[in-house]
Formats: structure tokens, sequence, C-alpha cells
């Protein structure tokens, strides 16, 4: 790729299992994983699910924290204080998410309308929790 647009690359969330939730979101949610037989082996620190061709959410251990000392207080980022992501969807994708999800027995939101988010207002949307306890919400706006 050679434009250089500023883009999201990865979102690093707190897990207690990595290889739990990389499979909760492969399942649940559809994402694939990656690194995920590298992480089983020990020859990665951590798996990731890709969102898509430009985006990764890395499944970092929670025990890994004491080791984040890019910046003062970074370790203690552990389990919080992130609000929520939010996965942008078509609409057959989002009701092939919530589908999945309720088959898997995970909760979700009821649905709501016009939320405002990056693309303007979005026709529907709904969270979920995933394992761990990190909130999503998923929308779609065509």
């Amino acid at each position: 790729m050679t434009d250089h647009a500023t883009r999201l690359d990865h979102i690093v969330l707190w897990v207690s299992d990595p290889i739990a939730a990389a499979h909760f979101y492969e399942k649940a949610v559809g994402l694939e994983p990656v690194r995920l037989a590298d992480f089983s082996v020990g020859e990665a620190p951590f798996p990731s699910v890709r969102v898509s061709d430009e985006t990764i959410l890395d499944l970092m251990p929670r025990s890994k924290a004491d080791r984040m000392t890019m910046l003062p207080g970074a370790a203690d980022s552990s389990g919080h204080p992130v609000n929520h992501v939010c996965l942008s969807l078509s609409a057959d994708a989002f009701d092939a998410l919530l589908d999945r999800l309720q088959q898997q027995s995970v909760p979700v939101s009821d649905i709501a309308h016009d939320s405002f988010g990056a693309r303007g207002p979005a026709k529907r949307s709904f969270y979920f929790r995933d394992p761990d306890g990190n909130i999503f919400e998923a929308r779609h706006y065509d």
C-alpha cells in the first residue's frame, strides 16, 4: 500500500486467555486469527484477529501488564479504561454477526437506529461483550 493517509492500525485488548479470546472472535464475531499458532508454541508474545486488510485487534495477556513500560502508568491500563470498540460492517455482515452471537448465547443490547459515528448516522447498531468484558459496538451505514 502506498497511500500514507492516517488509518487505524490496531487496538490492543487485555484478555485473560488469548487462545480462548481468539476462538471467541473467530467463532462468534467472524474475525480471522493471526499468529495464533505462533503464540500457542511460544513464538509470538500475543495473537491477534484481523478486522480488515489494514486493522487488527491484538489480544494481549493480562499477565504481561507489568511489562508495559512504554509510558509511566501503562501497566495500570490492564482491563480498562477503553469504553468500547466499534466495528463497522455491511448490512449482511451485521445480520450475520448478530445471528452468530445469538447462536453462541452472547448477550446483545437492543438494536439502536441513527447513532452517530465516523461516517454519520448508522442505520442500525448494537453492543456486546467479549469473554473478558471488553465492550464492542457493531453497526452498519448502508
